[in-house]
């Protein structure tokens, strides 16, 4: 057993840290001396370790605590969801880093600053930074099988997908300018599209769907900065196409 001075030494990290630790219930100590002192146990290097990568990755305390105690995971499962999170994290950075790279080229060659290179760099930022809300929708199981697929995702095949999409979203509404019938031919071909791109995404798995399904249930709640990246009146108009064909969304 150490006391809390010789744990936060041998941890790297500061006594204060551990009794704010204490305080949210995040990590207890093993036992206290009889004048009440804490007195943490080699177990607790486990639970530390957990926590501290948790949080790099970016999930806020009340979370790690909810993750942690909900599942007791053993070591093995634990280092693996750690692993998958922290792939997804370096397939963000992955796409900073690209963004930031083309701009400086730009600047290598032209010795000026490139606006539209600079303007990428913050859409790849702020793309980012605006999905972080959307993660309360799914289930840690859930958040662990996106993290996995997103790392075997280049900034190039991301690219590709978002086209892919984009293309579709155009595609829908000339349809429906053109008052394209929902059950003709064209038609289905436009929900399979839809519908594969989505499996692109949730991989089949019933808990990233069942997210996804909650996302958009909650649309009354989403933050103001979200653009939704398709009109209301496609997605109406494409459960109508999919109902007529039998065709699942998920």
């Amino acid at each position: 057993m150490f006391k809390v001075s010789e744990f936060a030494e041998k941890a790297g990290i500061t006594v204060r840290t551990l009794h704010h630790y204490d305080r949210l219930g995040l990590l207890k100590p093993s036992g206290r001396t009889e004048a009440g002192y804490r007195l943490y146990a080699d177990r607790d290097f486990a639970r530390l370790q957990q926590i501290v990568t948790l949080k790099f990755i970016g999930l806020p305390l009340k979370e790690i605590k909810a993750l942690l105690d909900r599942n007791e995971l053993d070591m093995a499962a634990t280092l693996r969801l750690q692993k998958q999170l922290l792939q997804e994290k370096r397939w963000q950075v992955g796409m900073a880093i690209q963004a930031i790279e083309e701009a400086e080229r730009s600047i290598d060659s032209a010795q000026s600053l490139d606006l539209a290179a600079l303007r990428k760099i913050i859409e790849v930022m702020e793309r980012q930074n605006n999905m972080e809300w959307t993660k309360k929708y799914y289930s840690p199981d859930a958040q662990a099988k996106i993290a996995e697929r997103a790392a075997t995702f280049t900034p190039e095949m991301q690219a590709e997908v978002t086209s892919k999409w984009n293309d579709l979203f155009r595609d829908i509404e000339m349809a429906m300018q053109k008052g394209e019938d929902p059950g003709s031919a064209r038609s289905k071909e436009l929900a399979q599209r839809w519908a594969g791109l989505l499996k692109g995404f949730t991989g089949g798995n019933p808990e990233v769907q069942k997210g996804l399904n909650s996302l958009y249930a909650d649309k009354s709640n989403w933050p103001l900065t979200f653009d939704q990246p398709f009109k209301n009146e496609v997605w109406e108009w494409m459960k109508k196409v999919m109902a007529v064909h039998g065709i699942s969304c998920g």
